[in-house]
């Protein structure tokens, strides 16, 4: 079993990485989006954390940064009616920790927002998850706690319909080009990143 994988990274796109281990072996990994907006340039030394799911018809990896988010993945792979490709698309929709929220809180309307999940999945999936998973709901997002702006404006631009890889990219990218001072408001925020999303 590989529980973690530490290399290179050699080439990513929002669903999978290749990382070059120093033995010289490459590895494809599947990430969800939320991962793969978080991961460093191609070239650069990566840590994931890491699941194999093995079927009659495939082995497959599956990478994470955080323990959590490996975690919640795991915690879904082991509920009736969720494979690793469900899995990974609400890891793409939601952060672990704000996937962990919904479910805790029982959000069914949240959840039906990800790909391939109606209304009696959401329900089956609080029902089987509500309880399990609430530990997870308290973790940061990835490492420390996002500033209150930052986590509210990446929230709208979700509820405008963007996914949270999306949203969270271009919050980070207006914060990390030093254009969102300690006092910008949450709203200028949300302008800003959104010019951002459509160039």
């Amino acid at each position: 079993m590989i529980s973690r994988l530490h290399g290179v990274l050699l080439e990513q796109d929002m669903d999978s990485v290749e990382v070059e281990t120093a033995g010289g072996v490459v590895y494809e990994v599947q990430v969800p989006s939320t991962v793969a907006g978080r991961l460093p340039r191609p070239g650069s030394q990566v840590r994931l954390r890491t699941v194999q799911v093995v079927r009659d018809d495939s082995v497959a990896l599956y990478g994470f940064l955080e323990i959590h988010e490996r975690d919640m993945f795991q915690r879904l792979l082991g509920t009736t009616g969720v494979g690793a490709k469900l899995a990974r698309e609400m890891l793409s929709t939601y952060s672990a920790r704000r996937l962990a929220q919904a479910l805790a809180n029982k959000e069914t309307a949240v959840l039906t927002r990800v790909s391939g999940v109606g209304k009696k999945t959401a329900e089956l999936l609080i029902l089987r998850l509500s309880d399990k998973v609430r530990d997870l709901a308290l973790t940061p997002d990835s490492g420390a706690a996002a500033p209150r702006g930052r986590r509210e404006a990446v929230n709208a631009l979700v509820a405008l319909g963007y996914s949270f890889a999306q949203a969270d990219e271009a919050v980070r990218g207006v914060v990390d080009a030093g254009e969102a001072g300690d006092e910008m408001k949450t709203e200028e925020l949300i302008r800003r990143a959104l010019e951002r999303i459509s160039r």
